[in-house]
């Protein structure tokens, strides 16, 4: 069938692009149809024609092979036995891990429209010294969801060219001052330091400590006297100085 099928001098190209002819691989067509074992009768031609197997270059290979050593193969085993150690190990350490995460961890519950303040911490364009930049700014208004762990603002002002999307980890909720919880609470009032003791301060502060000697002691609350003495003449000079309260 081979024979008569090359008979028709059939050509056929190889991997580079060669062309060559099927008469060429006569020999080998054969000796793969004889050496191998056919499914009807579980045998290769060879062997029902001629009761053996033609010798191929394989079985010579495999002639000089050593064999596995019973040491390699208990090594093998153990190998094995160390691999399903180590994935066990490994899933017990992540589902510890997810334990305690699920413990400890809160799902957001942020929703559209809801104010949260926003992290400053990949922030490169807010003027001022980066040391007093607020760590969080805001309110801005969430516009979109992506999932549940990434949020879309709504920046205004100097921000309006930020990248408006943040992980959850960046975001935080916003929580209204006292004013708009409590408006009808009335304001604490500031107290103003009294005016004689900030006067004393500013003049004690103003006051030049060269070859004087300064000595300043308070008369009453609304005078001060400021006493000077000249270390060299031993002169006392004073001066009253009068603060209207």
């Amino acid at each position: 069938m081979i024979k008569r099928f090359c008979a028709y001098e059939l050509e056929f190209k190889d991997s580079d692009g060669f062309t060559h002819s099927w008469c060429t691989l006569i020999p080998e067509l054969e000796l793969a149809y004889k050496t191998s074992v056919h499914s009807s009768t579980g045998q290769t031609p060879a062997m029902l024609e001629k009761g053996w197997n033609t010798r191929l270059p394989a079985d010579k290979l495999k002639k000089d092979l050593i064999e596995i050593h019973p040491t390699a193969s208990s090594f093998k085993i153990m190998l094995d036995k160390v691999k399903d150690h180590y994935k066990q190990s490994m899933d017990d350490a992540l589902d510890y891990a997810k334990q305690k995460w699920d413990k400890s961890h809160k799902l957001p519950d942020f929703k559209v429209g809801d104010l949260v303040l926003v992290s400053t911490l990949n922030f490169n364009n807010i003027k001022g010294p980066k040391k007093l930049k607020d760590s969080y700014v805001g309110p801005f208004f969430i516009v979109s969801l992506h999932g549940t762990n990434a949020f879309k603002v709504k920046f205004s002002g100097e921000l309006e060219n930020k990248h408006p999307t943040f992980p959850v980890s960046l975001i935080r909720p916003y929580q209204p001052d006292e004013k708009e919880l409590f408006p009808l609470r009335n304001p604490t009032p500031f107290t103003v330091p009294p005016v004689e003791q900030s006067e004393y301060k500013r003049i004690k502060k103003s006051l030049k400590k060269g070859d004087l000697g300064v000595k300043i002691k308070e008369n009453i609350m609304s005078d001060i006297e400021i006493q000077y003495m000249n270390i060299n003449g031993w002169q006392n000079q004073k001066y009253l100085t009068q603060i209207s309260p």
